[in-house]
């Protein structure tokens, strides 16, 4: 009788187990989309809509279009009406909800002083990083300030002053773990801005935005487009304006969650394969019985870190001699999720990379150090 007692308490026991861990392993996709502004923060200004309004009405097409065709995505928003929140506030949703992507949607503009306000255009993504460019930190400064809506803002951001060139120099330190899948992303949205919605490509940016930096996940944050550009505000003010930007970052998100959960069916032991994120140059490169695998043709010696400058990323192979290099050379790449990654320079010495990347950065204002270790891509 004793024995049976045990017996069924065990297999109570196990059972339990078993639900609990196959409720974790169903887990949804959480998915956070974030309308900046709101509620007595208006955002930028046209001559007739207002940017909140605009973020807003993107937000949530883009939720409605999640929430019809995915199947295992929860979506979360920081707000689905014309309320204000702060910034931590949003970085404080995402990371309760224990979110997998962070989507913050903004509108862009120029200074009323700025001589080419009414006809600049084109859709820009965000990630967080160090600005490389006063124009990446004008951005960043502009969208940063609405902290000063709030009373305690030096206490709450811990000193943080968005309108302090000093002030940005935090992110410089931080190690941000999504950088890769941030950037990715944000090239996948920047594609079907164009393709899509027909933008004007500016391209995928650094910046230190702390909503991003806040946030426990990969995140990128979208200017649509330039509301003080009378006709790029008509386009975005409009039902199909929206729509078309909210179809654009959705044919990006079911790429991003189709490789994601690629990755997440392939497993650690694929995941941590070398051939993942292999150095190869452009005019080296050897094949291994995986015909779709490349192999840097000289190994690197074991334990050793060193340094290069990633300048940019493309879903294609360019030829070692390409124009797009800007003259830069030799170039290498590593691929990672589909994606090649171009690189200039190498070396295990911090100091030497940093003016290797000072001359990349002339060229390329979004490029950044990266490190590698065995060959293979460290964070």
């Amino acid at each position: 009788m004793k024995h049976s007692y045990f017996s069924r308490r065990l297999l109570s026991v196990f059972m339990a187990f078993a639900l609990g861990l196959s409720v974790l392993l169903a887990k949804d996709f959480v998915v956070v989309i974030d309308a900046g502004h709101g509620g007595h923060d208006p955002g930028s200004l046209g001559s007739k809509a207002k940017e909140k309004n605009i973020n807003l009405g993107v937000a949530l097409k883009l939720g409605r279009l999640i929430e019809n065709n995915m199947q295992g995505v929860k979506v979360v928003y920081t707000r689905k009406k014309d309320v204000y929140l702060t910034l931590q506030e949003r970085a404080n949703i995402a990371n309760k909800v224990q979110g997998d992507l962070f989507i913050s949607i903004h509108t862009n503009s120029l200074d009323k002083k700025s001589l080419n306000r009414r006809k600049v255009a084109g859709a820009s993504t965000w990630t967080l990083g160090l600005h490389r460019s006063k124009e990446n930190l004008e951005v960043a400064k502009r969208e940063n300030s609405v902290i000063y809506l709030e009373n305690d803002f030096s206490t709450r951001y811990e000193g943080f002053d968005p309108n302090s060139t000093e002030s940005y120099i935090i992110f410089e330190f931080m190690q941000y773990k999504h950088m890769e899948q941030s950037i990715n992303f944000a090239s996948d949205i920047q594609r079907e801005f164009v393709s899509t919605a027909g933008r004007v490509d500016r391209g995928v940016r650094q910046a230190g935005f702390w909503v991003l930096a806040k946030t426990s996940m990969p995140a990128v944050l979208v200017e649509l487009d330039f509301i003080c550009n009378p006709t790029q505000e008509r386009f975005l003010n409009s039902e199909s304006g929206q729509e078309k930007m909210a179809k654009s970052i959705y044919n990006a998100f079911v790429k991003y969650k189709s490789d994601y959960d690629r990755k997440q069916n392939a497993g650690k032991r694929v995941e941590e394969s070398p051939s993942s994120s292999a150095v190869v140059s452009p005019d080296k490169k050897t094949q291994t019985g995986d015909s779709n695998v490349e192999v840097s043709e000289q190994a690197e010696k074991s334990g050793v870190t060193y340094y290069k400058v990633q300048f940019m990323a493309l879903p294609r192979k360019l030829p070692a001699n390409s124009k797009e290099f800007k003259g830069l050379s030799p170039v290498e790449y590593y691929k990672d999720g589909g994606m090649y990654k171009y690189t200039y320079g190498k070396s295990t010495d911090r100091d030497e990379i940093q003016k290797q990347y000072k001359k990349v950065k002339s060229l390329f204002r979004d490029a950044f150090i990266i490190k590698f270790r065995d060959g293979k891509r460290v964070y």
